[in-house]
């Protein structure tokens, strides 16, 4: 046997099975590569979401920080603002323990809370044009009880002029026209409040699940007068929350007006061409916003003319 032709052949075997080898390691080296990268982008982007979220969280925080402050200054309730606020700081603090973020669940979160500020704008604008009317009427108050006190001290010697005959006459006619005022009143009876969910369907009982209540209608008659004026009258609606405080929203056609020589909100209004013949009456009030009851028993009011002509109520559970 050639033992120079057995070494060639043995040479040649074993480069190329290194050939071989290195291939292969190559190839693997590659795959590991393509591997590292992968998991870089996904670590990368992983990182970007939650940056955003924060970022996004933290603004919708300092917005409700100013919501809040704005809305105590001018008399406000703020209990859901508070809510919202230590549950969005809880999502802040659940960013940093999450092990793995869920993009969707947090862009629904972040839509819920600028949702919810967004349906707070219109409490504020309320609130702001219910202060600024407060002052202007400060203002308008401070500057007739100025008039009336330089008028009172020129007045003075004239009423001195005046008899006790004139003013006893002049008592009695306007006691005898308060009574008339009074006779002639509007008189509500069988007064209901039913619920309309946002199907429309009406439900009747009084205790109602908030889940149920888009808008509330109360229905009502009235009884007949004969000395009442059949003419065109406006019936306003007072609805008090659990707390007393008048719903009220210029939005849904809330207002004010003058009851018992004081003017005071109410939440909605209806004018009618009393018929004097038991008619009935229907009056619907629907809070912007889509805003869901409270939990508690509401207070229902009515007013025509001056006067309270009616009252009901409903709870919420």
């Amino acid at each position: 046997m050639d033992v120079n032709k057995s070494n060639n052949s043995l040479w040649k075997a074993g480069t190329g099975a290194f050939a071989i080898l290195s291939a292969v390691l190559g190839y693997l080296l590659f795959e590991a590569k393509g591997i590292s990268k992968d998991q870089n982008r996904m670590i990368d982007q992983r990182v970007a979401e939650i940056s955003s979220a924060r970022m996004s969280l933290d603004s919708i925080g300092m917005q409700m920080d100013a919501k809040i402050a704005e809305i105590k200054s001018l008399g406000g309730r703020v209990e859901e603002l508070e809510a919202a606020k230590k549950q969005l700081e809880a999502d802040v603090a659940g960013l940093k323990s999450a092990g793995e973020l869920s993009k969707q669940q947090y862009d629904g979160k972040i839509a819920e809370y600028i949702s919810l500020l967004n349906n707070k704008d219109a409490e504020l604008n309320r609130l702001r044009k219910e202060n600024g009317i407060l002052a202007e009427k400060n203002r308008t108050l401070t500057s007739e009880n100025t008039d009336l006190s330089t008028e009172n001290v020129s007045l003075k010697g004239i009423k001195k002029s005046l008899s006790d005959s004139v003013e006893n006459v002049s008592r009695k006619n306007s006691e005898l026209s308060a009574k008339v005022s009074r006779a002639s009143a509007l008189q509500a009876q069988e007064v209901q409040v039913l619920a309309v969910s946002d199907r429309g369907k009406e439900r009747d009982g009084g205790t109602y699940r908030a889940s149920k209540v888009s808008k509330i209608k109360v229905a009502f008659s009235l009884m007949p007068n004969p000395i009442a004026k059949q003419d065109e009258k406006a019936i306003y609606l007072r609805v008090l929350d659990p707390d007393g405080a008048v719903l009220f929203d210029t939005a849904a056609g809330s207002g004010s007006f003058t009851v018992f020589g004081k003017e005071t909100n109410f939440t909605a209004k209806k004018s009618i061409f009393f018929q004097n013949n038991n008619q009935n009456v229907e009056i619907t009030y629907q809070r912007s916003g889509n805003i869901p009851y409270r939990a508690g028993n509401y207070k229902v009011e009515l007013y025509a003319e001056g006067y309270q002509i009616g009252t009901g109520g409903f709870t919420v559970k």
